[in-house]
């Protein structure tokens, strides 16, 4: 599961880096909570956790339906 959802951070990666971001796998649990750590600009902005429960979380879910929740860590 941990290579669907690199995978699919692929897919995200480039609209975060456009507004000078970024997230980086951290681990995969076998219950489907994925860890990840926003940085550069999404470190610390406001509306990061916008970003990592209605842009990340969702897609991660969409793409790899075994993902039950997406935190930062």
């Amino acid at each position: 599961m941990k290579e669907q959802v690199e995978k699919a951070l692929d897919k995200i990666r480039p609209a975060l880096k456009r507004d000078g971001g970024d997230v980086e796998l951290v681990d995969v649990s076998s219950d489907g909570v994925v860890k990840v750590k926003l940085t550069g600009a999404c470190c610390g902005c406001p509306m990061s956790t916008y970003t990592l429960k209605q842009g990340i979380e969702r897609a991660l879910k969409e793409e790899v339906p075994a993902v039950k929740e997406v935190v930062s860590v």
